[in-house]
C-alpha cells in the first residue's frame, strides 16, 4: 500500500511507501551510485539536511550492525528514499534498517522510481523537496490525484517555498565534534583534526598509522588555539554545507595554519577551504559527485584510482593561483579532484580517501601525510 508522498519543488511527485518514521522531512534531494555501504552513507555528517536518495535498487540486505556508523550517535540526514527495502540477512546485522531508521527518527519512502527520480535531478539540477507519509493511500489517476491528494501536495509545496536552508556556518556548528573515540597512548605523532563534520573512518585511518588525535571545532581563533598544541600534523576534514559561505569565516584561520608550515592534509570540505583561502572559488555542479565508484586520475604517476566521493561543490581550475598544482582529476567530468602547494607541505583530495565505503585505492594519501609529518620533523629538529 501507498501511504507516502516525495514532492519536489517544482511539484513533480512520487508515491511509495514510508519507511522510518512516519512523519515528514525536508532537505535537498541527492543521490548516491553507491552498491554498498548504506549505513555509512546515512550517518556521514556531510549529508546534513539533505534527503538521500539510493541508485541501488536494493537497500537493508544485511541490515544495521555496530561498526559503520561515521557521526557518532545521531543521524544528520533529513531522510532517505529508495527503490526497495530489503529485508536484512547478515550475521552481523543487529537491528533491521527500517527499525533503525524510525528509532533514529529519520523519515524515508520506498516504492520509488529512483531511476526516473536520478534522471529527472541530472536533467533539472538538484532541488529541495518533501517526503511526508499519509493517514490514507492517495488515489492517482493518469497523474491526476484525488481532491484530498491535491491538498496534501499544495500544502506541502507551500512548506517548499516557505523552506530557507540552514547556511554553511549553521550547519558546521550542527555537526561539529558529534564523533567520540578512543586514542593509543602510546601513538607516535600528535594530529589535530579541524572539525567540519568528520566521518569517524576518517579518524580511524589516523590513528591506525599511529596518530593521536585532537578534535577542534572551528570557532574565532581556532588556528592559535591548534599551534599552541604543538601538533605534527593538521587535518582539514569533510563536512557539509557550502564552502563560499563557509570559508568567509575560515580564510584568515587556515591562512595562519598554512604559514606555520606545519603538515596540513584537506579533505572533501577541507580542501575547498583550503582552495578558498589560497585565493580559488568555489561552484556549485549541475550534478554532485556521490557513491564509491568514482574513477580519479592521478597526475603525478598516471594511475586511476576508483574513490569514494560526497560532495555538490567543485574548485574552479580557472581561480587557482600559480604556486598550487593540480595533482587529481575527476575521469567523469575532469573537475579536479586533489591539490598540493609547492612551497608549503599542504596537499588535500576532493574525495574520500578513507573509503568508508568504497575501495582501499586511496589509502596511500594517509601515508602521503604521515611521510610529510616525519619530514617536517626532521627539518625542525
Amino acid at each position: 500500500m501507498q501511504d507516502a508522498i516525495l514532492v519536489l519543488q517544482d511539484g513533480k511527485c512520487f508515491l511509495g511507501k514510508s519507511v522510518g518514521k512516519k512523519s515528514k522531512c525536508i532537505g535537498e534531494i541527492c543521490f548516491t551510485t553507491g552498491i554498498t555501504g548504506y549505513q555509512h552513507t546515512i550517518t556521514d555528517p556531510s549529508f546534513a539536511n539533505q534527503i538521500i536518495t539510493f541508485t541501488f535498487p536494493h537497500i537493508g540486505n544485511i541490515g544495521i550492525n555496530s561498526k559503520d556508523n561515521e557521526g557518532g550517535k545521531k543521524i544528520f540526514a533529513s531522510g532517505v528514499i529508495m527503490r526497495e527495502l530489503s529485508s536484512a540477512s547478515h550475521p552481523s546485522s543487529c537491528i533491521s534498517l527500517n527499525d533503525w531508521l524510525e528509532r533514529n527518527n529519520v523519515v524515508g519512502i520506498s516504492g520509488v522510481d529512483t531511476r526516473a527520480l536520478t534522471r529527472y535531478l541530472q536533467k533539472h539540477r538538484p532541488k529541495s523537496g518533501i517526503i511526508c507519509s499519509l493517514t490514507r493511500s492517495p488515489m492517482c489517476d493518469t497523474g491526476i490525484y484525488d481532491d484530498q491528494t491535491t491538498l496534501v501536495i499544495e500544502g506541502l509545496l507551500d512548506g517548499l517555498k516557505k523552506y530557507k536552508p540552514l547556511n554553511g556556518v549553521e550547519i558546521i556548528n550542527k555537526v561539529s565534534l558529534s564523533n567520540s573515540f578512543k586514542n593509543d597512548l602510546n601513538a607516535k605523532y600528535k594530529v589535530v583534526v579541524v572539525d567540519f563534520g568528520v566521518k569517524a573512518s576518517i579518524v580511524s585511518r589516523l590513528i591506525e598509522l599511529g596518530c593521536a588525535i585532537e578534535l577542534i571545532k572551528p570557532d574565532k581563533g581556532f588556528a592559535q588555539k591548534i599551534l599552541s598544541m604543538d601538533p605534527d600534523g593538521i587535518v582539514l576534514s569533510n563536512g557539509p554545507g557550502d564552502p563560499q559561505e563557509i570559508g568567509e569565516s575560515m580564510i584568515l584561520e587556515i591562512d595562519v595554519i598554512i604559514k606555520s608550515k606545519i603538515p596540513v592534509f584537506g579533505i572533501c570540505m577541507g580542501h575547498q577551504l583550503l582552495a578558498i583561502t589560497l585565493g580559488a572559488k568555489t561552484f556549485k555542479m549541475n550534478v554532485g559527485h556521490r557513491g564509491s565508484n568514482h574513477p580519479v586520475y592521478n597526475v603525478s604517476d598516471g594511475k586511476v584510482e576508483i574513490t569514494s566521493q560526497n560532495h555538490g561543490f567543485v574548485v574552479d581550475p580557472s581561480s587557482l593561483p600559480s604556486d598550487v598544482e593540480v595533482t587529481h582529476i575527476s575521469l567523469f567530468d575532469n573537475s579536479i579532484e586533489g591539490i598540493m602547494m609547492k612551497n608549503y607541505p599542504v596537499f588535500s583530495v576532493q574525495y574520500h580517501p578513507e573509503e568508508a565505503p568504497g575501495t582501499h585505492d586511496s589509502h596511500y594519501l594517509f601515508r602521503h601525510f604521515i611521510n610529510s609529518i616525519e619530514l617536517h620533523k626532521m627539518k625542525s629538529a
